[in-house]
């Protein structure tokens, strides 16, 4: 035996000279025995049979002797006794697996890239902290133990740190010597053989020492297909030359796409020796982990350098390798390397400076390769450049950084003239590399990423948004050393003015004069002229700027700054240039220019960009101070200057008070949840906005409710600090603010004024930028404005242009206010802007002065809106003059008020008197309404006296029948209303009559399991299916649903074949998948586009009027009669069968009366005939699934079996939600079901008579034994409400044939009702549990639990010991009723629609057993039914119990279903996300050969996990391919499915093959919101109600409809 060969084996090798030279002879020899058979060409089973074969015959032949050698004795053994003895560290490295789930703590990680696996995050301390939920891509580990990563709590629970362990002790010193020498010969054997072959480039050829004895062939396509999830894959094995031929053909036939297959010819022993290559590195992975001490040696032997020299280690051999390597080896080889090299400290650090030495090319390699960087050994720099004493380092010694930023320059060559990058003209080829090359930002900032991108200007973006969070943090660093920012504030004001020399102006300054004052400055037209949105050099000295404010550098150190060479067009020309663009883009200038520029100004502004970018122009145009939409786009820009502070430097303020603003100002616009207030903020390099400190200061949270999620609404107290122009706002933003806070104030019961908050201070070198409010320019502009406002027929001013005025008023008043409140003596003051807006010296206005304007314009009738904020800036400045002139604190304050209120007392009479007013117009109104309604009263007196008595009498007829039946004599009829409805096409109102134009209702019939107890059971064979019988298990059944739209039969009819017209002409190139089927009979609802498939047709009752002077027979006598007529059927049916009477044969006796040859009058419209065999083929088509035949007898039983599957759901749905069984119904399935009803009750008249009636008597034969009638079916094999529908269906056919005029219909369809209730009375107690007791009970029994036991004894009579013993009585009784309940509400419901008969007021309400069995005609002691006619039924007792059937199945010979039947749920989920997430990990695609499932999801209704979006799973359906979750539906939920895609946290809803939607899923985090996609990482838990939501959704059978 192979086990057996392995210990003299390795003893043999140990004692050879030369142990490389035996190990390779033996591996020659073995290696393509096994692995190089080729393809079986079998099927699946075969080739994983073949696959368990090879993977034990190398364990065995070429494993096994290599562990022996390595351990010297057992494998097991050894193995156990170096875990014993190893010493691990604190490091977990569990490395992830696709889809598992990862965690990261926003609070303690010291990066983004810090994750956790589930059992370490569990077992940690920051399971308590606000954590990151993420699925990981595959390839990195765990990084619990790793002190470097967590500000707090490196260490789990299970990975604590071992403080007697001696961090820089040799684990190789704790093995055996002879063990070590061992371990160094064979690792560098194994891992030597494994790098010749993978790195081996002859195809067929071997390295020496290794050539093997077979020469057969093998073709490999090396490629990423679906087919090949390991990159490679053997398509054909044989001689050269059929090889060949394969090759030529693959390539020939992929030529056509943009890149052909690489296909190679390999000797088969080639492809075989690299296949064990694979297995001996995931063997030597296997095998360290059971030892640090094994692992550290391997890490010595795979970067030993050889004799080449450099780069010629192992290691180096494969990471320079990388990019020629199939996706498999890669895997393989990289996930040792982690196991490896970097779980061991020492030798991370050397694996690190040598990934560094050859970073340049190998992301050169990377960029020129095919796959994607999660396959690229470039990937592992996340795991090296993260460590900060790593990354540290390799900056200092190596010269990282250098080396980074060199290898990313050099890749984007496409530069100008002066060295600026060109994105304008990207090819295809060149936008794919720049996307590999944008990987390489991620090492800059340690976070490795990948964005997809598009050419043109989209790069350039990209581009941007990468360096985003490198600049920020290049920034802060520079600010940790005042020696640094200096120099590298020097350095960027150098390059600027370098960029700003090789500005092609090239003309002489020009001079312009305003308000006195004449300035130098340049030409340049923004709409003409180059102009750039991209200005990095100028936005990161405007960073370092604010930096030396916040840092103190600039007032500490200004001899070493050149604060002197700055000017206004070095520093704000380009800003400028840059801010004007946006203006002319909003003013409508570009629209000629396309989306191009509309996008970039988007992304300009945008959160993702506008840190980098907007604010940063924005501070730069704050170090120094055509048309009517660019005015104001102007005053705009001076009021974010001047106003714009919440950044630390430039006000006084800290980090928190910015992301605060932010928050108040989102919350300003509306409510909002977490999710959206987080898109609404900048992130930094970590991913976090800072949200979580501020917001609970700010704002309150309102908890979701059922469907819902959780808003954040603003505390009222942080109103005021809302600021109109806020510099984040959109247009549309800024608009919904201000009408938001309007209305607030309004009713808030305060004016409509919107003023400016109190600004914070500025940083003193920031200090002079509030001159800009007071300068003489702006201050005639301010006065242009407000004289424009003044004349109102000019058209030079907007409204939004004096809005800005009024506000800039505002900042400047609330400025000098500030100012005089905070200043000590009079020589403090620098600011006197009430000076000049009093004096109409002091400001250039031709007109006056700008305060004298203000009083003007605020009782101006065309300025109503502004009126307040007028109001409230001349209150201020009334208050600051006063001031002035000292009256400070409260002496001013009450004088300002006093004055203010004389002015607020006036407006309050004004709207008082407007008020007042308008009241008395409204009573005016009312008054003449109520005079018109009177006099038209007493014009139709007749009229309303008419319609109270008709109101009276209904009331009191509804009072006076105290007991509503719906089914037998006792039934209350009457003449049915007269029903008036209207066609949604024509709009043409028409009565409802059988005699008519037919009138149908738009429906949708589809199969069904939502009541299935059996959905293993296989679907019926639709040639020989019986569906006459319904089981009780439900397995499938016929729902019909509608959204109760009424069309003419005649109008429907031309709407669809306008459907079926306009379908056929679409060309079929342009054709989409559409939400209906049209060649499947599928239209949408004219009218509301409900998913419908066919009509039902409307018509009034069958039933005549109510006779009281004919017989009601007994049960007795009217199965005696039933029984004669069904003689008299089959004596007639044999005879037209024959075609003639034999001689023999006796004429049964005839009931009086009863006329065999009789056929009645169909008392329908040729129109509603034909709607009717419409409808009654759609459930034909849809149930069995065949092509139409009207012939086929089965078509009535599918009709009636909609019907009753229908009353069924509904009834158990109205049952789960706990509503009353009658009115609390949509009026849509109020009127399907009587709809639906009426038409079983009279689709016998479109069918032939003969097929009628042998449904019938099949039917009859079940409970009533019939000689003529064979195989009926055992009682515990039939629904018996189906049965009581079908019965009493088609009773009605039989009894046309009675003309004696003695018997009703009524009669029979209560005998009926009794007869099917005691069958399953019968049912229930066959398949009752009753072994435990819910609650003790008394003694003594009462009637009803006396009359059970006698029945359950009567049947242990005839079935023996089969049914056990019961004394309980009571028990019994309550599993009757309980049993019973569900088939007396179908029935109520069932009888109600039949017969229009009106519900009791009990059953309105919740349901009550004595209502129901009064309106069902039956006594409230059902035992009753058997006691008052047991002789009569004991016979058929005993023939259902001695049916084999019964017995069979209660010994366990089929599915015993018991009632009532539970109703079906949802599986139960757990309640932690992540539990469902590493359930999902570790499901395997059971088609490829044990590989990940890249899409795993869930089904909802049955649990299974399917693989789904991939080809490898494909199933044909039909003679049509369908994927995984298409395919589980039709052998689950016949053709509907519900399901959850695990790793993207979505509910998908599937109907039939081409339908499905998609729907969130019943997870929420802490803010009551779904993630979709895992995209936030919020834990996520279990929510019940969303739950019950979907479930009710499913329930109500709309799935369809998506």
């Amino acid at each position: 035996p192979p086990a057996e060969l392995s210990p003299p084996l390795s003893a043999s090798w140990l004692a050879a000279a030369d142990l490389q030279q035996e190990v390779y002879r033996h591996l020659a020899a073995y290696v393509p025995r096994i692995l190089c058979l080729g393809p079986s060409g079998g099927s699946s089973r075969e080739e994983q049979r073949e696959e368990q074969r090879e993977e034990l015959a190398c364990q065995l032949l070429l494993l096994a002797p290599l562990e022996w050698l390595l351990l010297g004795e057992e494998p097991a053994a050894g193995l156990a006794l170096l875990q014993e003895n190893n010493q691990p560290s604190p490091l977990c490295g569990h490395v992830f697996k696709v889809g598992e789930p990862t965690y990261s703590c926003r609070e303690c990680a010291a990066d983004p890239t810090c994750v956790l696996c589930m059992q370490c995050f569990l077992g940690s301390v920051h399971k308590e902290h606000r954590c990151r939920m993420t699925t990981s891509g595959g390839g990195g580990f765990c990084d619990c133990g790793d002190a470097e990563a967590w500000k707090n709590g490196p260490y789990c629970q299970k990975h604590t740190a071992d403080g007697t362990r001696d961090t820089e002790e040799d684990p190789v010193s704790l093995l055996p010597p002879d063990l070590v020498a061992r371990s160094y010969s064979i690792f560098s054997i194994i891992l030597k053989y494994a790098v010749d072959l993978l790195t081996w480039e002859q195809e067929d050829l071997l390295p020496a020492g290794l050539q093997p004895p077979y020469v057969h062939q093998q073709l490999h396509n090396n490629t990423t297909t679906t087919h090949s999830k390991g990159g490679r894959k053997s398509v054909r094995y044989g001689d050269l030359q059929f090889c060949e031929q394969a090759k030529s053909v693959i390539v020939r036939n992929t030529s056509r796409q943009s890149k052909p297959l690489r296909v190679q010819v390999m000797h088969s022993s080639v492809v075989a020796h690299q296949c064990f290559a694979l297995k001996a590195l995931s063997w030597l992975g296997q095998i360290i982990q059971y030892s640090d001490g094994l692992r550290r040696i391997l890490c010595q032997v795979g970067l030993q350098k050889g004799p080449e020299g450099e780069n010629s280690s192992l290691v180096d051999r494969l990471m320079l390798n990388d990019s020629k390597m199939w996706k498999g080896a890669r895997n393989i080889y990289h996930q040792l390397l982690m196991n490896s090299l970097l779980m061991d400290l020492k030798y991370k650090k050397i694996f690190a400076i040598q990934f560094a030495k050859n970073y340049e090319r190998l992301q050169s390699d990377y960029v020129k390769d095919d796959h994607n960087r999660e396959f690229s050994i470039t990937d592992l720099s996340v795991q090296m450049f993260t460590v900060p004493s790593l990354a540290r380092m390799l900056m200092v010694e190596e010269n990282l950084m250098t080396t980074i930023i060199r290898t990313f320059v050099d890749h984007l060559r496409h530069r100008d003239l002066q060295g600026r990058f060109q994105f304008d003209r990207y090819t295809a080829q060149q936008a794919f590399k720049f996307g590999r090359v944008q990987s390489l930002i991620g090492d800059l900032k340690q976070v490795g990423q990948h964005i997809e991108m598009e050419p043109e200007w989209e790069a350039a973006f990209t581009l941007q948004m990468k360096l985003t969070h490198i600049i920020s943090m290049i920034q802060e660093w520079s600010s940790t050393d005042e020696r640094v920012l200096i120099e590298a504030y020097r350095k960027c004001l150098n390059a600027l003015s370098h960029c700003h020399s090789s500005l092609p102006d090239g003309e002489q300054p020009i001079s312009l004069s305003l308000a006195g004052h004449c300035v130098e400055t340049f030409r340049y037209q923004v709409s003409q002229d180059k102009v750039s949105i991209h200005l990095p050099v100028c936005r990161l000295l405007a960073g370092l700027h604010v930096l030396l404010s916040r840092t103190e550098v600039a007032s500490r150190f200004p001899e070493q700054l050149p604060l002197g060479e700055l000017s206004p067009p070095l520093l704000i020309e380009l800003p400028l240039r840059c801010l004007v663009l946006c203006a002319q883009v909003h003013a409508g200038m570009w629209r000629r220019n396309g989306f191009s520029l509309i996008n970039q100004i988007y992304y300009y502004h945008n959160v993702k960009c506008r840190v980098e970018m907007f604010d940063k122009d924005i501070i730069m145009l704050q170090d120094l101070v055509q048309q009517n939409t660019l005015i104001e786009e102007m005053l705009h820009l001076i009021i974010m200057v001047v106003g714009e502070r919440y950044v630390a430097g430039v006000g006084q303020v800290e980090a928190f008070d910015e992301v605060r603003r932010e928050i108040i100002h989102q919350l300003s616009i509306r409510p909002m949840a977490h999710s959206e207030l987080i898109k609404a903020l900048p992130e930094n390099g970590n991913k976090e906005t800072g949200l979580e400190r501020v917001i609970d200061s700010v704002a309150s949270f309102k908890k979701p409710g059922v469907t819902g999620r959780g808003l954040y609404e603003l505390r009222p107290e942080w109103n005021k600090h809302f600021n109109l122009y806020f510099h984040h706002y959109s247009r549309a933003d800024q608009s919904k603010a201000e009408e938001a806070q309007r209305k607030l104030r309004r009713q808030n019961g305060e004016d409509t004024a919107l003023p400016p908050p109190l600004p914070p201070p500025l940083c003193p070198l920031f200090g002079s930028l509030v001159n800009l409010l007071q300068c003489d320019v702006l201050l005639a502009v301010e006065g242009a404005v407000l004289q424009w406002a003044v004349e109102p027929s000019g058209g030079g001013w907007t409204e939004s242009m004096l809005q800005r005025v009024l506000h800039l008023v505002g900042m400047a008043l609330l400025e000098e206010q500030q100012q005089l409140e905070n200043s000590s003596t009079d020589d403090d003051i620098t600011f006197n802007y009430t000076c000049k807006i009093t004096r109409p010296g002091e400001a250039p206005s031709p007109s006056g002065s700008v305060l004298a304007l203000l009083e003007s314009l605020q009782n101006a009738p065309h300025l109503e809106v502004h009126k307040d904020m007028i109001t409230w800036i001349l209150k201020v400045c009334l208050d600051v003059v006063l001031m002035q002139k000292g009256l400070h604190g409260s002496l001013a304050e009450s004088a300002g008020v006093i004055i203010f209120q004389t002015v607020r007392d006036k407006d309050k009479a004004e709207r008082k008197r407007k008020a007042e007013m308008a009241r008395l117009r409204r009573e005016k109104i009312m008054a003449q309404m109520s005079e018109m309604q009177k006099h038209f009263i007493n014009e139709n007196k007749e009229l309303f006296q008419q319609s109270l008595e008709e109101l009276e009498s209904s009331t009191s007829s509804a009072l006076t029948c105290v007991s509503q039946v719906c089914v037998g004599p006792r039934r209350v009829g009457g003449a049915e209303r007269r029903q008036l409805v209207t066609c949604i096409l024509c709009q043409e109102e028409q009565e409802v009559k059988g005699h008519g134009r037919a009138m149908v209702l738009a429906a949708f019939v589809q199969r069904s399991t939502v009541l299935s107890k059996n959905r293993h059971r296989n679907l019926p064979d639709p040639e020989r299916y019986d569906p006459l019988f319904m089981h009780p298990d439900l397995a499938l059944g016929i729902h019909t649903a509608s959204c109760g739209h009424i069309m003419h039969a005649t109008c429907w009819q031309r709407y669809f074949e306008a459907v079926q017209l306009k379908e056929q002409r679409r060309q079929q190139r342009l054709r989409g998948h559409t939400s209906y089927d049209v060649e499947n009979g599928e239209f949408l609802c004219p009218l509301c586009e409900c998913l419908s498939n066919t009509v039902i047709p409307l018509y009034t009752l069958l039933t005549g009027s109510f006779f009281t002077s004919v017989d009601h027979p007994s049960l007795e006598a009217w199965l005696n009669l039933t029984n004669q007529q069904t003689v008299a059927l089959h004596s007639a049916h044999r005879k037209q069968a024959d075609g003639q009477s034999t001689v023999n044969h006796v004429e049964p006796a005839v009931p009086e009366g009863f006329r065999v040859d009789f056929t009645p009058q169909n008392p329908f419209s040729s129109s509603i005939s034909e709607m009717i065999t419409t409808f009654s083929m759609s459930t034909y088509k849809v149930g069995l699934k065949v092509n139409p035949n009207e012939q086929d007898p089965r078509v009535l039983v599918l009709s009636w079996s909609t019907c009753a599957y229908t009353i069924q759901s509904i009834e158990r749905l109205l049952m789960d939600e706990e509503k009353p069984l009658f009115g609390s119904l949509p009026c849509r399935q109020d009127d399907c079901l009587s709809s639906l009803t009426r038409f079983s009750s009279a689709c016998w008249t479109a069918a032939p008579l003969t097929s009628v009636h042998s449904h019938f008597i099949r039917l009859l034969a079940a409970l009533v034994q019939d000689s003529q009638v064979e195989n009926t079916p055992c009682i515990l094999n039939m629904d018996m409400f189906h049965l009581l529908v079908y019965m009493v269906l088609s009773y009605s056919s039989v009894h046309s044939l009675d003309q004696s005029g003695r018997s009703v219909v009524d009669s029979g369809h209560l005998h009926l009702l009794h007869l099917v209730t005691v069958a399953h009375l019968v049912q229930v107690l066959l398949t009752s549990t009753t072994e435990e007791v819910c609650m003790d009970h008394d003694s003594g029994g009462s009637e009803e639990e006396e009359l059970t036991c006698q029945l359950y004894n009567t049947l242990r009579k005839h079935l023996g010991s089969v049914l056990p013993e019961v004394s309980s009585g009571w028990q019994l009784y309550r599993c009757v009723k309980s049993g019973l309940l569900p088939f007396l509400r179908a029935a109520a419901l069932f009888f109600h629609y039949l017969n229009s008969a009106a519900p009791p007021a009990d059953l309105l309400g919740p349901g009550q057993w004595e209502a129901l069995c009064s309106y069902l005609s039956l006594p409230s002691n059902l035992l009753l039914l058997y006691h008052n006619n047991h002789t009569l039924l004991d016979p058929l007792i005993h023939r259902w119990c001695c049916h084999p059937g019964v017995r069979q199945t209660l010994q366990g010979g089929g599915v015993i279903i018991r009632f009532p039947r539970e109703s079906n749920r949802l599986i139960d989920l757990p309640e932690d996300y992540s539990v469902l997430i590493n359930q999902a990990s570790s499901f395997t695609c059971p088609r490829s050969g044990g590989d990940k499932s890249r899409a795993p999801t869930l089904c909802l209704v049955c649990g299974s996990m399917l693989c789904s979006q991939s080809y490898c799973c494909q199933t044909e359906v039909d003679g049509e391919d369908v994927g995984a979750c298409t395919a589980h539906t039709f052998t689950c939920g016949a053709g509907l499915g519900l399901f959850l895609r695990v790793r993207e946290s979505q509910v998908l809803f599937v109907a039939g093959k081409t339908k499905g939607c998609f729907y969130p899923p019943p997870y929420l985090d802490d803010y009551g919101e779904t993630d979709q996609g895992l995209k936030r990482g919020n834990p996520l838990h279990l929510c019940l109600f969303v739950c019950l939501f979907t479930l009710d959704f499913s329930l109500n059978q709309t799935l369809a409809g998506f």
